[in-house]
């Protein structure tokens, strides 16, 4: 069964109309398609966190404080992966030895 489908007009700009032209050619389907999945495509994502900006602005202040905070203390710790698996492994041998 076929959906009943709505005629629409809209105004779109000259560097939309050339983009909707091409992804209708990329995909091989109608403009009208292109802009249907479109729809779809927004109404499944997931509405944005309320205050999320405001979370993002405290996060980003958090950083900037504790960087002033330690700046100018010395060298930041280097590390090494060989160093992160021995670590690792004197702890595995470590439990074998039941110690």
């Amino acid at each position: 069964m076929t959906e009943h489908m709505v005629r629409k007009q809209i105004y779109i700009s000259k560097w939309q109309d050339a983009l909707l032209k091409r992804l209708a050619k990329q995909r091989d389907v109608s403009e009208a398609e292109v802009i249907r999945q479109a729809l779809e495509r927004e109404a499944s994502m997931p509405e944005p966190v309320p205050d999320s900006e405001k979370a993002f602005a405290n996060m980003l202040a958090f950083v900037k404080e504790r960087n002033a905070k330690y700046a100018g203390q010395g060298e930041p710790y280097k590390w090494n992966r060989n160093e992160l698996y021995e670590e690792r492994e004197s702890r595995w041998f470590k439990d074998d030895q039941g110690k």
